[in-house]
């Protein structure tokens, strides 16, 4: 529970007050209103959902392995206006500027599956509206595995698993428990013209699960069926600053992804929701803002005239839109790029003093001015070097992290900088222990005759094509000090991991003292 902060819900568990009692709720918060709906910038009307159907069919089918335990996700009466949560590195806040959400008037909270789960099941405030590995830990041991977070379809790492007693929901769950991963089965695309034909082949697989080998869940030859690949839940909070969905970018919109998701991680009934619940939930995901707003050392992050925490951050959408601050030329304004990307915490740069919270606080600003400043020579990234046929680019953090204040990638830029490789290749400094490794022969194309070997596909699991291997998004920066683990797969277990991997696999040379106040600086995000 929340430490100084008084919330609704625990107001009604102390006074037992009744859902009727909603006048106490009026008074604290104001009336519930609708969620505010944010432009959804981050629609691409080229992507197609050829992916979808046999997605979708898998996880009806699964519905044939039978869940040990039933029950609804439990939720609070109300989403507060603002709410701020406890996590490892001291309090992550949550800013509505559209007002409270009454959890029971809006589709986001509602069982719209057979299998108990809501979109709240895997977006919660506490853990930056993902889950964080600790979140999933804490909920096994609370409930003995029968959370709705821990249901066959995507829970386990295989549908077929046992979870007839504890020990088997351990096994069956522990990618899940260990890392946050949940399943994701995805087929082998087969591209219809006018788009180019498959231009790969899965030659082997080495899975410890054996999902993607049995073909009853997974693959029927090298070129066709399903592979079940390991991903953490991506937070649905700071959707604003989206220019991709989805890790891989397979959803065209905000829309299409609350109907996807329900067929699939909720197992609902086709057709899925109706038109009205899809838009309350993208209403609801659209309009809350999520950042750290208070730091266990340095305190108050919006004090001495620092601008973290989310209010400042909705502050900034306003100024927000498609390709703003591209390195690469995709700024409609054709403004330059400006490797700045972070101002949050430039006053405290000249604060004096030897107080503990003073130095914090410097520590801070000096990591903000590594993230900013410090020159990395970027080579072999796919997606970077290939494209622009330059085995060499001077860049910085912002070259892939270019929208200001929030992180991503301002403009739909799949990367492969390593973190999916396996084998000879693996990535330095990261635990990809317990993946499945996948060998893709390219067959067709300009890289026909190359092997790859990673532990997920990435974004050439939707187009087809080889040079999009291991190519993933760059996900919003704010809110990281509670959604550990860190990548795609949970391969980073900490933020001090992250900046390892970058150092390792960039040769920056960052001294320590650089790493600690990049550390801290991340944590306050």
């Amino acid at each position: 529970m929340k430490k100084g902060v008084i919330s609704v819900f625990s107001l009604f568990q102390t006074l037992r007050f009744p859902v009727a009692g909603l006048a106490l709720i009026f008074f604290l918060d104001g009336p519930p209103q609708p969620a505010l709906a944010q432009t959804a910038k981050s629609d691409d009307p080229v992507q197609t959902r050829a992916w979808a159907p046999a997605a979708i069919e898998q996880a009806q089918k699964m519905r044939q392995f039978k869940d040990a335990d039933r029950g609804s996700q439990p939720t609070p009466p109300i989403i507060p206006r603002f709410e701020a949560d406890d996590d490892p590195s001291g309090r992550m806040a949550t800013f509505q500027p559209g007002g409270p959400t009454f959890t029971p008037l809006n589709a986001f909270f509602q069982n719209l599956g057979t299998n108990g789960r809501t979109c709240f099941t895997c977006h919660q405030p506490q853990t930056g509206w993902t889950v964080s590995a600790a979140g999933v830990q804490t909920r096994f041991e609370a409930s003995l595995g029968t959370d709705p977070i821990f249901r066959l379809v995507d829970g386990a790492t295989c549908p077929s698993d046992k979870v007839k007693t504890l020990a088997d929901k351990r096994e069956a769950y522990k990618l899940l428990i260990a890392k946050g991963l949940i399943r994701i089965g995805l087929p082998i695309p087969m591209p219809m013209p006018p788009a180019p034909p498959l231009q790969f082949e899965v030659t082997e697989v080495d899975d410890p699960y054996q999902c993607t080998t049995n073909p009853a869940t997974g693959l029927t030859s090298p070129t066709a069926g399903m592979l079940s690949m390991y991903r953490r839940p991506l937070p649905s909070t700071n959707l604003g600053f989206l220019s991709t969905i989805m890790f891989d970018g397979r959803e065209p919109s905000l829309q299409s992804q609350a109907i996807d998701a329900t067929l699939t991680h909720a197992q609902g009934n086709p057709p899925g929701p109706t038109m009205d619940q899809v838009s309350q939930i993208v209403a609801f995901e659209s309009g809350i803002f999520t950042a750290q707003v208070f730091d266990n050392e340095g305190h108050s992050l919006h004090d001495r005239n620092a601008t973290g925490g989310p209010a400042a951050l909705f502050a900034e959408l306003s100024k927000f839109f498609i390709g703003i601050n591209d390195p690469l030329g995709h700024n409609p304004t054709g403004a330059p790029f400006d490797p700045n990307i972070f101002d949050l915490y430039k006053p405290w740069q000249s604060l004096r003093g030897e107080g503990d919270e003073t130095q914090d606080r410097l520590s801070v600003a000096r990591g903000e001015e590594v993230f900013n400043t410090t020159n990395i020579n970027i080579t072999g990234v796919q997606g970077l070097n290939d494209d622009l046929n330059m085995p060499s680019i001077p860049g910085f953090c912002g070259t892939c992290h270019d929208t200001p204040n929030a992180g991503d990638h301002s403009f739909k830029a799949p990367l492969n900088i390593g973190i999916a490789n396996a084998g000879a290749n693996s990535p330095p400094a990261l635990d990809i222990s317990g993946l499945p490794v996948f060998t893709l022969t390219c067959t067709q194309g300009p890289l026909a005759g190359q092997t790859f070997v990673v532990t997920d596909p990435g974004r050439a699991l939707i187009s087809g094509q080889c040079k999009d291997i291991g190519r993933f998004k760059g996900p919003i920066l704010r809110g990281l000090a509670a959604r550990a683990p860190y990548f795609h797969n949970g391969s980073a277990a900490t933020l001090l991991d992250a900046v390892n991997f970058y150092d390792q696999r960039f040769n920056i040379g960052f001294t320590d003292q650089q790493k600690e106040d990049l550390v801290n600086f991340l944590k306050t995000l």
